[in-house]
Protein backbone atom coordinates (compact mmCIF):
# COMPACT_ATOMS: atom_id res chain seq x y z
CA UNK A 1 0.00 0.00 0.00
CA UNK A 2 2.86 2.42 0.84
CA UNK A 3 4.43 1.85 -2.57
CA UNK A 4 1.10 2.50 -4.23
CA UNK A 5 0.60 5.72 -2.25
CA UNK A 6 4.04 7.03 -3.13
CA UNK A 7 3.26 6.37 -6.78
CA UNK A 8 0.22 8.61 -6.52
CA UNK A 9 2.13 11.25 -4.55
CA UNK A 10 4.16 11.79 -7.69
CA UNK A 11 1.00 12.67 -9.61
CA UNK A 12 -0.86 16.01 -9.38
CA UNK A 13 -2.20 17.06 -5.99
CA UNK A 14 -4.72 19.58 -4.76
CA UNK A 15 -3.76 22.90 -3.23
CA UNK A 16 -4.30 22.86 0.57
CA UNK A 17 -7.90 23.74 1.28
CA UNK A 18 -8.63 25.35 4.64
CA UNK A 19 -11.23 23.40 6.61
CA UNK A 20 -11.67 25.09 9.96
CA UNK A 21 -8.16 25.24 11.41
CA UNK A 22 -6.76 22.38 9.33
CA UNK A 23 -5.46 21.98 5.82
CA UNK A 24 -6.03 19.09 3.47
CA UNK A 25 -4.85 17.83 0.13
CA UNK A 26 -6.17 15.17 -2.25
CA UNK A 27 -4.55 12.85 -4.76
CA UNK A 28 -6.33 10.63 -7.28
CA UNK A 29 -6.40 6.95 -6.34
CA UNK A 30 -8.84 5.65 -8.96
CA UNK A 31 -11.57 7.01 -11.21
CA UNK A 32 -13.91 7.59 -8.25
CA UNK A 33 -11.68 7.48 -5.18
CA UNK A 34 -9.04 9.87 -3.90
CA UNK A 35 -6.57 9.78 -1.04
CA UNK A 36 -7.36 12.55 1.45
CA UNK A 37 -4.37 13.82 3.43
CA UNK A 38 -5.17 15.95 6.49
CA UNK A 39 -2.37 17.83 8.25
CA UNK A 40 -2.29 17.22 11.99
CA UNK A 41 -1.42 20.74 13.11
CA UNK A 42 -2.26 24.01 11.34
CA UNK A 43 0.29 26.06 13.29
CA UNK A 44 3.38 24.63 11.62
CA UNK A 45 4.64 25.27 8.14
CA UNK A 46 5.45 21.62 7.46
CA UNK A 47 3.76 18.68 9.20
CA UNK A 48 2.96 15.01 8.74
CA UNK A 49 -0.31 13.95 7.13
CA UNK A 50 -3.01 11.43 8.00
CA UNK A 51 -4.34 9.39 5.08
CA UNK A 52 -7.96 8.57 4.30
CA UNK A 53 -9.62 7.15 1.18
CA UNK A 54 -12.56 9.32 0.09
CA UNK A 55 -15.00 9.41 -2.82
CA UNK A 56 -14.98 12.01 -5.56
CA UNK A 57 -17.88 13.93 -3.99
CA UNK A 58 -15.80 14.65 -0.87
CA UNK A 59 -12.86 16.28 -2.63
CA UNK A 60 -12.05 19.78 -1.32
CA UNK A 61 -12.01 22.43 -4.03
CA UNK A 62 -8.72 23.83 -5.33
CA UNK A 63 -6.31 23.88 -8.23
CA UNK A 64 -3.65 21.31 -9.16
CA UNK A 65 -0.07 21.68 -7.90
CA UNK A 66 2.71 19.50 -6.49
CA UNK A 67 3.74 19.06 -2.88
CA UNK A 68 7.43 19.07 -3.83
CA UNK A 69 8.02 22.45 -2.14
CA UNK A 70 7.93 22.78 1.65
CA UNK A 71 8.99 25.77 3.71
CA UNK A 72 10.30 26.59 7.14
CA UNK A 73 9.65 29.74 9.12
CA UNK A 74 11.69 32.74 7.89
CA UNK A 75 12.33 31.21 4.47
CA UNK A 76 12.33 33.79 1.69
CA UNK A 77 9.97 32.97 -1.19
CA UNK A 78 10.04 34.82 -4.49
CA UNK A 79 6.65 35.04 -6.21
CA UNK A 80 6.83 35.21 -10.00
CA UNK A 81 4.38 36.14 -12.72
CA UNK A 82 1.80 33.41 -13.38
CA UNK A 83 1.85 31.83 -16.85
CA UNK A 84 0.15 33.81 -19.62
CA UNK A 85 -2.02 32.40 -22.39
CA UNK A 86 -0.34 31.92 -25.77
CA UNK A 87 -1.96 35.06 -27.16
CA UNK A 88 -0.79 37.24 -24.24
CA UNK A 89 2.83 38.38 -23.79
CA UNK A 90 2.67 41.10 -21.13
CA UNK A 91 0.45 42.89 -18.64
CA UNK A 92 0.29 45.67 -16.05
CA UNK A 93 0.60 44.73 -12.37
CA UNK A 94 -1.76 46.17 -9.75
CA UNK A 95 -0.96 45.56 -6.10
CA UNK A 96 -3.68 45.13 -3.48
CA UNK A 97 -1.36 44.75 -0.47
CA UNK A 98 1.36 46.84 1.15
CA UNK A 99 4.91 46.10 2.24
CA UNK A 100 4.80 44.52 5.70
CA UNK A 101 1.29 43.09 5.32
CA UNK A 102 0.68 39.53 6.47
CA UNK A 103 -0.99 37.33 3.82
CA UNK A 104 -2.44 33.86 4.09
CA UNK A 105 -1.66 31.10 1.66
CA UNK A 106 -3.57 31.61 -1.63
CA UNK A 107 -4.58 35.14 -0.61
CA UNK A 108 -4.44 37.52 -3.56
CA UNK A 109 -1.48 39.89 -3.54
CA UNK A 110 -2.64 41.72 -6.64
CA UNK A 111 -3.43 41.06 -10.26
CA UNK A 112 -1.89 41.38 -13.69
CA UNK A 113 -4.14 43.10 -16.17
CA UNK A 114 -3.68 41.91 -19.75
CA UNK A 115 -5.44 42.89 -22.95
CA UNK A 116 -8.11 40.26 -22.35
CA UNK A 117 -8.41 39.50 -18.66
CA UNK A 118 -6.91 40.01 -15.20
CA UNK A 119 -4.70 37.26 -13.77
CA UNK A 120 -4.60 36.97 -9.95
CA UNK A 121 -1.24 36.81 -8.18
CA UNK A 122 -1.81 34.53 -5.14
CA UNK A 123 0.56 34.05 -2.22
CA UNK A 124 2.08 30.53 -2.40
CA UNK A 125 2.63 30.50 1.39
CA UNK A 126 1.54 32.40 4.48
CA UNK A 127 3.94 35.15 5.44
CA UNK A 128 4.92 38.80 5.31
CA UNK A 129 5.52 40.93 2.25
CA UNK A 130 9.15 42.05 2.45
CA UNK A 131 9.33 43.90 -0.85
CA UNK A 132 7.64 44.43 -4.18
CA UNK A 133 10.16 43.79 -6.94
CA UNK A 134 7.94 45.58 -9.48
CA UNK A 135 6.23 48.90 -8.88
CA UNK A 136 2.45 49.20 -9.06
CA UNK A 137 1.34 49.87 -12.64
CA UNK A 138 4.53 48.65 -14.27
CA UNK A 139 4.60 46.29 -17.25
CA UNK A 140 5.57 42.66 -16.54
CA UNK A 141 6.20 39.57 -18.65
CA UNK A 142 5.77 35.84 -18.02
CA UNK A 143 8.08 34.42 -15.36
CA UNK A 144 9.21 37.82 -14.03
CA UNK A 145 9.90 38.04 -10.28
CA UNK A 146 7.28 40.16 -8.52
CA UNK A 147 7.25 39.86 -4.71
CA UNK A 148 9.55 38.72 -1.91
CA UNK A 149 7.71 36.97 0.95
CA UNK A 150 9.05 35.88 4.34
CA UNK A 151 7.37 32.65 5.43
CA UNK A 152 5.54 32.74 8.76
CA UNK A 153 3.04 30.38 10.35
CA UNK A 154 0.97 33.09 12.03
CA UNK A 155 0.14 36.76 11.80
CA UNK A 156 2.63 37.91 14.47
CA UNK A 157 5.51 39.82 12.86
CA UNK A 158 8.96 38.49 13.82
CA UNK A 159 11.07 40.90 15.83
CA UNK A 160 14.12 42.04 13.82
CA UNK A 161 17.66 41.66 15.14
CA UNK A 162 19.37 44.98 16.02
CA UNK A 163 21.17 46.56 13.09
CA UNK A 164 20.07 43.96 10.58
CA UNK A 165 17.52 43.94 7.83
CA UNK A 166 17.63 40.25 6.88
CA UNK A 167 17.74 38.01 9.97
CA UNK A 168 17.93 34.87 7.89
CA UNK A 169 20.56 33.62 5.54
CA UNK A 170 18.27 31.14 3.85
CA UNK A 171 18.60 31.53 0.09
CA UNK A 172 15.46 32.68 -1.74
CA UNK A 173 13.17 30.00 -3.13
CA UNK A 174 11.75 31.01 -6.49
CA UNK A 175 8.13 29.95 -6.87
CA UNK A 176 5.97 30.16 -9.97
CA UNK A 177 2.50 28.53 -10.34
CA UNK A 178 3.76 26.48 -13.28
CA UNK A 179 7.38 25.90 -12.20
CA UNK A 180 6.81 22.77 -10.07
CA UNK A 181 6.38 19.47 -11.84
CA UNK A 182 4.24 16.71 -10.27
CA UNK A 183 7.11 14.27 -10.83
CA UNK A 184 9.28 16.31 -8.44
CA UNK A 185 7.54 14.85 -5.38
CA UNK A 186 9.92 12.35 -3.81
CA UNK A 187 9.02 9.76 -1.17
CA UNK A 188 11.33 11.53 1.29
CA UNK A 189 9.12 14.65 1.13
CA UNK A 190 6.42 12.70 2.95
CA UNK A 191 8.51 10.39 5.14
CA UNK A 192 11.17 12.86 6.39
CA UNK A 193 11.12 13.67 10.11
CA UNK A 194 9.63 17.13 10.52
CA UNK A 195 9.88 19.74 13.30
CA UNK A 196 7.13 19.69 15.90
CA UNK A 197 7.48 23.23 17.22
CA UNK A 198 8.12 26.69 15.92
CA UNK A 199 11.70 28.03 15.92
CA UNK A 200 12.54 30.44 18.78
CA UNK A 201 11.49 34.05 18.25
CA UNK A 202 14.48 36.41 18.00
CA UNK A 203 14.87 38.85 20.88
CA UNK A 204 13.52 42.36 20.53
CA UNK A 205 15.96 45.13 19.51
CA UNK A 206 17.49 47.18 22.32
CA UNK A 207 17.38 50.40 20.35
CA UNK A 208 14.75 51.72 17.96
CA UNK A 209 15.49 51.30 14.29
CA UNK A 210 15.20 54.12 11.80
CA UNK A 211 12.66 52.61 9.45
CA UNK A 212 9.50 53.70 7.66
CA UNK A 213 6.34 52.33 9.33
CA UNK A 214 4.69 49.75 7.12
CA UNK A 215 1.31 51.31 7.79
CA UNK A 216 2.41 54.38 5.85
CA UNK A 217 3.29 52.37 2.75
CA UNK A 218 0.14 52.02 0.69
CA UNK A 219 -0.29 50.66 -2.83
CA UNK A 220 -1.47 53.09 -5.47
CA UNK A 221 -5.12 52.68 -6.33
CA UNK A 222 -5.68 50.84 -9.59
CA UNK A 223 -7.57 52.70 -12.27
CA UNK A 224 -11.06 51.43 -12.86
CA UNK A 225 -11.12 52.56 -16.44
CA UNK A 226 -14.43 54.31 -15.87
CA UNK A 227 -14.82 58.11 -15.75
CA UNK A 228 -17.62 57.67 -13.21
CA UNK A 229 -15.52 55.80 -10.66
CA UNK A 230 -15.79 56.58 -6.94
CA UNK A 231 -12.78 58.94 -7.07
CA UNK A 232 -14.51 61.24 -9.57
CA UNK A 233 -16.96 63.56 -7.81
CA UNK A 234 -18.75 66.45 -9.51
CA UNK A 235 -18.25 69.16 -6.89
CA UNK A 236 -18.11 72.29 -9.05
CA UNK A 237 -14.53 73.11 -8.06
CA UNK A 238 -13.55 73.10 -11.77
CA UNK A 239 -10.64 70.72 -11.19
CA UNK A 240 -9.72 67.81 -13.45
CA UNK A 241 -8.46 64.32 -12.75
CA UNK A 242 -6.73 62.05 -15.25
CA UNK A 243 -7.21 58.29 -14.88
CA UNK A 244 -5.20 55.92 -17.02
CA UNK A 245 -7.32 53.58 -19.12
CA UNK A 246 -7.06 49.91 -18.28
CA UNK A 247 -5.55 47.54 -20.78
CA UNK A 248 -8.92 45.86 -21.31
CA UNK A 249 -10.62 49.16 -22.14
CA UNK A 250 -7.81 50.22 -24.47
CA UNK A 251 -7.98 46.89 -26.29
CA UNK A 252 -11.78 47.07 -26.50
CA UNK A 253 -11.59 50.56 -27.99
CA UNK A 254 -9.08 49.41 -30.61
CA UNK A 255 -11.22 46.44 -31.61
CA UNK A 256 -14.39 48.53 -31.88
CA UNK A 257 -12.70 51.06 -34.16
CA UNK A 258 -11.16 48.28 -36.25
CA UNK A 259 -14.60 46.72 -36.59
CA UNK A 260 -16.09 50.01 -37.79
CA UNK A 261 -13.27 50.50 -40.31
CA UNK A 262 -13.21 46.93 -41.64
CA UNK A 263 -16.86 45.89 -41.85
CA UNK A 264 -19.61 47.24 -44.09
CA UNK A 265 -22.02 47.30 -41.16
CA UNK A 266 -25.75 47.52 -41.68
CA UNK A 267 -28.44 47.23 -39.01
CA UNK A 268 -31.93 45.82 -39.49
CA UNK A 269 -34.68 46.04 -36.86
CA UNK A 270 -37.74 44.17 -35.71
CA UNK A 271 -39.89 44.00 -32.60
CA UNK A 272 -40.94 40.98 -30.60
CA UNK A 273 -44.07 40.42 -28.53
CA UNK A 274 -42.88 39.10 -25.17
CA UNK A 275 -46.33 38.04 -23.91
CA UNK A 276 -45.88 34.28 -24.24
CA UNK A 277 -42.28 34.28 -23.02
CA UNK A 278 -43.17 36.34 -19.95
CA UNK A 279 -46.09 34.03 -19.21
CA UNK A 280 -43.88 30.93 -19.59
CA UNK A 281 -41.23 32.40 -17.28
CA UNK A 282 -43.81 33.45 -14.69
CA UNK A 283 -45.36 29.98 -14.68
CA UNK A 284 -42.16 27.95 -14.44
CA UNK A 285 -39.45 30.15 -12.92
CA UNK A 286 -39.93 28.95 -9.32
CA UNK A 287 -39.99 25.25 -10.17
CA UNK A 288 -37.15 25.80 -12.65
CA UNK A 289 -35.00 27.48 -10.01
CA UNK A 290 -35.86 24.89 -7.36
CA UNK A 291 -35.01 21.90 -9.55
CA UNK A 292 -31.95 23.23 -11.38
CA UNK A 293 -30.61 25.70 -8.78
CA UNK A 294 -30.38 28.50 -11.36
CA UNK A 295 -32.72 31.33 -12.31
CA UNK A 296 -34.68 31.38 -15.55
CA UNK A 297 -33.94 34.65 -17.34
CA UNK A 298 -34.77 36.01 -20.79
CA UNK A 299 -31.25 35.28 -22.05
CA UNK A 300 -31.60 31.52 -22.44
CA UNK A 301 -34.70 31.74 -24.71
CA UNK A 302 -32.98 34.36 -26.87
CA UNK A 303 -29.72 32.41 -27.06
CA UNK A 304 -31.63 29.24 -27.93
CA UNK A 305 -33.66 31.15 -30.53
CA UNK A 306 -30.45 32.60 -32.00
CA UNK A 307 -28.93 29.12 -32.29
CA UNK A 308 -32.12 27.95 -34.02
CA UNK A 309 -31.89 30.85 -36.48
CA UNK A 310 -28.16 30.31 -37.09
CA UNK A 311 -28.87 26.72 -38.12
CA UNK A 312 -31.42 28.04 -40.60
CA UNK A 313 -29.08 30.79 -41.91
CA UNK A 314 -25.52 29.43 -41.58
CA UNK A 315 -24.08 32.41 -43.47
CA UNK A 316 -24.67 34.53 -40.35
CA UNK A 317 -22.49 32.05 -38.43
CA UNK A 318 -19.72 32.30 -41.02
CA UNK A 319 -16.84 34.78 -41.36
CA UNK A 320 -14.55 36.10 -44.06
CA UNK A 321 -10.89 35.03 -43.95
CA UNK A 322 -9.17 38.15 -45.24
CA UNK A 323 -5.83 36.43 -45.77
CA UNK A 324 -7.23 33.93 -48.28
CA UNK A 325 -10.44 35.74 -49.34
CA UNK A 326 -12.45 32.68 -48.35
CA UNK A 327 -15.71 32.28 -46.43
CA UNK A 328 -15.27 30.10 -43.34
CA UNK A 329 -18.42 28.17 -42.40
CA UNK A 330 -18.53 26.76 -38.86
CA UNK A 331 -20.51 23.63 -37.95
CA UNK A 332 -20.72 24.72 -34.32
CA UNK A 333 -22.39 27.66 -32.59
CA UNK A 334 -20.47 29.56 -29.90
CA UNK A 335 -22.41 32.60 -28.71
CA UNK A 336 -20.60 35.50 -27.01
CA UNK A 337 -22.56 37.31 -24.31
CA UNK A 338 -21.62 40.94 -23.64
CA UNK A 339 -21.19 41.60 -19.90
CA UNK A 340 -20.46 44.93 -18.20
CA UNK A 341 -17.61 44.00 -15.83
CA UNK A 342 -16.07 46.36 -13.23
CA UNK A 343 -13.07 47.02 -15.50
CA UNK A 344 -14.96 47.37 -18.76
CA UNK A 345 -16.90 45.41 -21.32
CA UNK A 346 -16.05 41.72 -21.60
CA UNK A 347 -17.56 39.14 -23.93
CA UNK A 348 -17.29 35.57 -22.55
CA UNK A 349 -18.40 32.70 -24.77
CA UNK A 350 -21.08 30.03 -24.29
CA UNK A 351 -19.84 27.15 -26.43
CA UNK A 352 -21.74 24.55 -28.47
CA UNK A 353 -25.09 26.17 -27.89
CA UNK A 354 -26.59 24.03 -30.66
CA UNK A 355 -26.55 21.11 -28.20
CA UNK A 356 -27.84 23.00 -25.15
CA UNK A 357 -31.24 23.42 -23.54
CA UNK A 358 -32.43 26.26 -21.31
CA UNK A 359 -30.87 24.70 -18.20
CA UNK A 360 -27.42 24.26 -19.75
CA UNK A 361 -27.46 27.80 -21.12
CA UNK A 362 -28.55 29.42 -17.85
CA UNK A 363 -25.87 27.57 -15.88
CA UNK A 364 -23.18 28.52 -18.39
CA UNK A 365 -24.25 32.19 -18.34
CA UNK A 366 -24.41 32.31 -14.53
CA UNK A 367 -20.89 30.90 -14.28
CA UNK A 368 -19.46 33.36 -16.83
CA UNK A 369 -21.23 36.39 -15.36
CA UNK A 370 -19.99 35.50 -11.87
CA UNK A 371 -16.44 35.26 -13.19
CA UNK A 372 -16.78 38.56 -15.04
CA UNK A 373 -18.02 40.45 -11.98
CA UNK A 374 -15.23 39.05 -9.79
CA UNK A 375 -12.52 39.61 -12.43
CA UNK A 376 -11.72 35.90 -12.60
CA UNK A 377 -12.41 35.33 -16.29
CA UNK A 378 -9.65 33.47 -18.09
CA UNK A 379 -8.53 34.09 -21.65
CA UNK A 380 -10.06 30.77 -22.73
CA UNK A 381 -13.46 32.00 -21.51
CA UNK A 382 -13.43 34.84 -24.06
CA UNK A 383 -11.62 33.43 -27.08
CA UNK A 384 -13.61 32.37 -30.12
CA UNK A 385 -17.32 32.92 -30.58
CA UNK A 386 -19.31 32.87 -33.81
CA UNK A 387 -22.15 35.27 -32.87
CA UNK A 388 -22.74 37.86 -30.12
CA UNK A 389 -25.79 38.91 -28.12
CA UNK A 390 -25.78 42.20 -26.21
CA UNK A 391 -28.62 42.98 -23.82
CA UNK A 392 -28.75 46.72 -23.29
CA UNK A 393 -32.27 46.32 -21.97
CA UNK A 394 -30.97 45.50 -18.49
CA UNK A 395 -29.91 49.16 -18.26
CA UNK A 396 -33.16 50.45 -19.74
CA UNK A 397 -31.98 50.97 -23.33
CA UNK A 398 -34.96 51.21 -25.68
CA UNK A 399 -33.11 51.31 -28.99
CA UNK A 400 -29.54 51.00 -30.25
CA UNK A 401 -27.26 49.79 -33.04
CA UNK A 402 -24.61 47.36 -31.71
CA UNK A 403 -21.11 47.11 -33.21
CA UNK A 404 -19.93 43.74 -34.55
CA UNK A 405 -17.52 41.87 -32.30
CA UNK A 406 -14.39 40.96 -34.26
CA UNK A 407 -13.89 38.53 -35.94
CA UNK A 408 -17.59 37.63 -36.15
CA UNK A 409 -20.07 38.72 -38.81
CA UNK A 410 -23.18 39.74 -36.84
CA UNK A 411 -24.44 40.82 -33.44
CA UNK A 412 -27.94 40.87 -31.93
CA UNK A 413 -28.98 43.75 -29.68
CA UNK A 414 -31.75 43.20 -27.13
CA UNK A 415 -33.51 46.16 -25.52
CA UNK A 416 -35.93 47.03 -22.74
CA UNK A 417 -39.41 45.50 -22.58
CA UNK A 418 -42.10 48.19 -22.62
CA UNK A 419 -45.87 48.07 -22.83
CA UNK A 420 -46.98 49.52 -26.18
CA UNK A 421 -50.24 49.57 -28.15
CA UNK A 422 -50.20 47.10 -31.04
CA UNK A 423 -52.80 45.84 -33.50
CA UNK A 424 -53.97 42.25 -33.01
CA UNK A 425 -56.79 40.86 -35.20
CA UNK A 426 -58.16 44.32 -35.89
CA UNK A 427 -58.03 45.43 -32.26
CA UNK A 428 -55.62 47.71 -30.46
CA UNK A 429 -54.19 45.95 -27.40
CA UNK A 430 -51.40 46.67 -24.94
CA UNK A 431 -48.55 44.17 -25.17
CA UNK A 432 -45.02 43.96 -23.67
CA UNK A 433 -42.78 44.65 -26.66
CA UNK A 434 -39.03 44.62 -27.23
CA UNK A 435 -37.07 46.10 -30.13
CA UNK A 436 -34.42 43.86 -31.66
CA UNK A 437 -31.46 45.12 -33.70
CA UNK A 438 -29.24 42.93 -35.88
CA UNK A 439 -26.01 44.50 -37.12
CA UNK A 440 -24.33 42.41 -39.80
CA UNK A 441 -21.42 42.50 -42.24
CA UNK A 442 -23.07 43.41 -45.54
CA UNK A 443 -20.01 42.22 -47.47
CA UNK A 444 -20.90 38.67 -46.48
CA UNK A 445 -24.58 38.68 -45.49
CA UNK A 446 -27.26 39.95 -47.87
CA UNK A 447 -30.36 41.75 -46.67
CA UNK A 448 -32.61 38.77 -47.36
CA UNK A 449 -30.58 36.44 -45.11
CA UNK A 450 -30.31 39.08 -42.37
CA UNK A 451 -34.03 39.86 -42.30
CA UNK A 452 -34.95 36.16 -42.48
CA UNK A 453 -32.58 35.43 -39.61
CA UNK A 454 -34.06 38.14 -37.39
CA UNK A 455 -37.63 37.05 -38.15
CA UNK A 456 -36.66 33.50 -37.19
CA UNK A 457 -35.54 34.74 -33.78
CA UNK A 458 -38.73 36.79 -33.41
CA UNK A 459 -40.91 33.74 -34.17
CA UNK A 460 -39.03 31.44 -31.79
CA UNK A 461 -39.29 33.95 -28.92
CA UNK A 462 -42.97 34.76 -29.48
CA UNK A 463 -43.87 31.06 -29.73
CA UNK A 464 -41.36 28.85 -27.83
CA UNK A 465 -43.10 25.70 -29.10
CA UNK A 466 -41.38 26.36 -32.46
CA UNK A 467 -38.12 25.26 -30.84
CA UNK A 468 -39.72 22.06 -29.53
CA UNK A 469 -41.09 21.20 -32.97
CA UNK A 470 -37.96 22.41 -34.82
CA UNK A 471 -39.98 24.55 -37.24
Amino acid sequence: MATSLLKYFRSSLKVPNRVGSHRSVCVRHSSNHFIHLCRDSPSLITQSYRLKLVTKSHIPSGRWISLAQSYSADDIVIVSTPPFAESVSEGDVRWEKSVGDFVNEDEQLGEIETDKTALPVPAPVSGYIEAFLVEDGEKVTAGQQLVRLRVSGDAQPPAPQPGTTSPTSTPPISVSPSSVSPSDVAPSSVQTELPTSMPPIPSAPKAPLSVTPTSSIKPRAAATGSPTGPSVMISGSRSEERVRMTRIRVRTAERLKTSQSLYAMLTTFNEVDMTNLIAMRKTHKESFSKKHNVNLSFMSPFIKAAAHALKDQPIVNAVIDHDSNEIVYRDYIDISVAVAAPKGLVVPVVRNVENMNYVNIEKAIADLVAKARTNTLEVDDMEGGTFTISNGGVFGSMFGTPIINLPQSAILGMHAVQDRPVAREGNVVIRPMMYLALTYDHRLIDGREAVTFLKKIKSAVEDPTILLMDL
